[in-house]
């Protein structure tokens, strides 16, 4: 394969109906497995970077993210009937730190239902956040020799058994075993839980987590769940610097063509800082290639100088994807 590309094969500007049929026409899953194959390519590249706790387990973070669709041009997610057609409605992804899985549904399926999907890995630790507490599925995590650590929500009934000494200069305000008390819940999960009462010290947030492991102390939970926010950093750099602002197609299959494309295209940039060793950020290496696509200057001399450039650290230049 030649180091370098002069010319793609592009003599015009390619037609926005050009575009629509290809991504309505050609099997999203090619675009899945693809991106499938670029994670299984990014994983081991960033297996040792540091996620703020020292654990011998793995983590696995879960999280969700909504991208609007208007009712009126793309019908597919949700029936009219269950929503106002002047509503916009979403598709879900979901994914999995380490893992890095990712799932892209319609509106109709609950974020929850994701629990039923991800690969359980003995010993490991499972970060949710309280959109998906359901005590049936945590007991499955339970029952498979797997740790969770999730927020819980101000309805869910709890009975203290035992209160274990804190530190409370640390932010923990609590350390209690404790059990369910109502008669589904209990049926559920008829084990103890822990619960850990902590208040964030930069954002003077009370937080409460649950979870089925006994051992760790109480600041490494909280610091656990929080290594769950880089899934939500994910997101967002996805939206900002990835954003979809038109879709070419509106069936189901274009759409889901178009973000599986979006994600790729953010795993080989991670890809290509890594094995660079580039100290630039994602956003800034996508600036430069998405300027430099047709030119002839060698991929590395390009991304080397993007450091020098001041204006690519403005967040609020935004890059859209597919938008010609």
């Amino acid at each position: 394969m030649p180091a370098k590309l002069y010319h793609l094969g592009f003599r015009g500007k390619v037609a926005r109906t050009t575009l629509a049929d290809a991504n309505e026409s050609r099997d999203c899953r090619i675009f899945a497995d693809f991106a499938q194959v670029l994670i299984g390519i990014a994983r081991p590249l960033y297996a040792h970077d540091p996620i703020g706790v020292d654990l011998d387990q793995g983590l696995y973070a879960l999280d969700s993210t909504t991208i609007d669709l208007c009712l009126a041009l793309f019908p597919w997610p949700v029936s009219a009937s269950t929503r106002p057609p002047s509503k916009c409605t979403r598709c879900l992804i979901s994914t999995a730190i380490s893992h890095f899985l990712f799932r892209i549904s319609n509106g109709k399926l609950h974020d929850v239902n994701v629990l039923d999907d991800i690969p359980i890995e003995a010993g490991a630790f499972y970060v949710i956040d309280r959109g998906y507490l359901d005590f049936g599925r945590l007991y499955r995590l339970t029952l498979s020799s797997a740790f969770f650590v999730i927020r819980t929500k101000d309805n869910v009934i709890l009975q203290r058994r035992y209160s274990h000494l804190v530190d409370q200069s640390t932010g923990v305000r609590s350390d209690q075993t404790v059990i369910l008390t109502t008669i589904g819940s209990a049926t559920a999960y008829p084990d103890a839980l822990r619960r850990v009462s902590y208040v964030d010290a930069e954002t003077n947030k009370h937080l409460v987590f649950l979870t089925n492991n006994f051992n760790l102390p109480a600041l490494t939970i909280t610091q656990i769940y929080k290594c769950r926010w880089q899934v939500e950093l994910f997101f967002k750099w996805i939206k900002q610097h990835l954003r979809i602002k038109a879709f070419y197609g509106t069936t189901e299959n274009a759409v889901k063509t178009q973000i599986w494309i979006a994600v790729s295209v953010y795993v080989l940039v991670a890809i290509v800082r890594k094995r660079l060793g580039l100290e630039a950020t994602l956003y800034q290496i996508l600036h430069v290639l998405s300027i430099t696509l047709f030119e002839k200057t060698p991929i590395l001399r390009a991304l080397q100088a993007c450091g020098s450039q001041n204006d690519l650290l403005d967040p609020s230049n935004q890059l859209i994807l597919f938008d010609f």
